[in-house]
């Protein structure tokens, strides 16, 4: 027998099958048809474009889908509920953070100079009628209110940064007799001539009377002076008279706790003074706005005590 007979014999094919020696059969694979090459090409490629995973038995040994596909942005499989990630800081679902308020300057309650040029500048735009005192009372915390709503900011009647700043823009600089307009200024060193004896000691300066005795000071008060047609006279006097409820027959106007050391020049309560503080003026007296204080030095002064008027 030829070697191509041979060869023939030991290997016969048969649809599929091939047998070396007679009863041992050996699996030839089939030739793929024309629709599983297809199948496989569009699997493959969903693979690639979309990523695919696939699925081996759950722990029930059953089946699911061979391929899972995951589309693009999806975090996990359509059957699981996705977990919310926190917004990112200033993201439109991020709650805004609420404004810290303003730092408080002044409330009621306060005193000091700072309080006292609110309420000077606070009387520039009409909020304020009375003061300025240097104190933070009722009348401040309901003006300051007022002018808080007015401008669309919180009205808490207290004064803080950003309603003190609005103030301060509206306003100017108040001069001295402007915060203290209705007195309570510091009072003026003593003149020498006051420092010995019993002595009502009144600076033009500072507009203030000191009651002195021996050149210690008992008390202190703000007085007003003549208007400029009618000047308070300056130099050394002495109390002459005293009238408790003196009225002026020159002007009909009431004079009382009326202590005089000139002519008609007197130390006296003004209800003027008292109620419009230094926007007016005597006609040559000097007026006292504390009516408690004049009673009490009233009480005190006695007829031939001096009086020195100084600047």
């Amino acid at each position: 027998m030829s070697r191509r007979a041979a060869a023939l014999g030991r290997s016969t094919a048969i649809r599929g099958r091939s047998t070396t020696a007679p009863g041992r059969p050996i699996a030839v694979p089939a030739r793929p048809t024309a629709a599983a090459l297809a199948s496989g090409a569009v699997l493959a490629a969903l693979a690639v474009l979309c990523g695919c995973s696939v699925q081996a038995p759950d722990g029930d040994a059953k089946h699911r889908l061979p391929v899972h596909i995951e589309f693009p942005g999806s975090s996990g499989p359509p059957s699981s509920p996705s977990r919310a990630s926190p917004a990112a800081p200033g993201s439109p679902g991020t709650p805004r953070a609420s404004r810290a308020p303003a730092p408080v300057l002044w409330s009621r309650g306060d005193s000091g100079t700072g309080v006292r040029e609110l309420q000077a500048r606070l009387r520039q735009v009409d909020w304020l009628f009375d003061g300025p005192t240097g104190t933070y009372d009722d009348l401040t915390e309901k003006a300051v209110a007022g002018f808080q709503g007015k401008r669309g900011l919180p009205a808490t009647g207290r004064t803080d940064t950003v309603t003190w700043r609005r103030l301060r823009d509206m306003t100017h600089e108040p001069g001295r007799w402007e915060l203290y307009l209705m007195g309570g200024q510091p009072a003026a060193a003593p003149d020498p001539r006051c420092l010995t004896g019993r002595v009502l000691c009144i600076s033009k300066t500072s507009r203030t009377l000191r009651w002195m005795v021996d050149g210690r000071t008992v008390s202190t008060m703000s007085v007003r002076f003549g208007a400029q047609y009618t000047p308070t006279r300056e130099g050394v006097f002495h109390i002459y008279w005293k009238s408790r409820h003196h009225v002026s027959t020159l002007y009909d106007s009431p004079m009382p706790y009326a202590m005089f050391f000139s002519g008609g020049q007197a130390v006296h309560y003004s209800y003027d003074f008292a109620a419009r503080g230094y926007a007016g003026g005597s006609h040559g007296c000097v007026n006292v706005r504390d009516e408690t204080a004049i009673a009490r030095l009233f009480a005190q002064v006695r007829k031939g005590d001096k009086v020195v008027v100084h600047w």
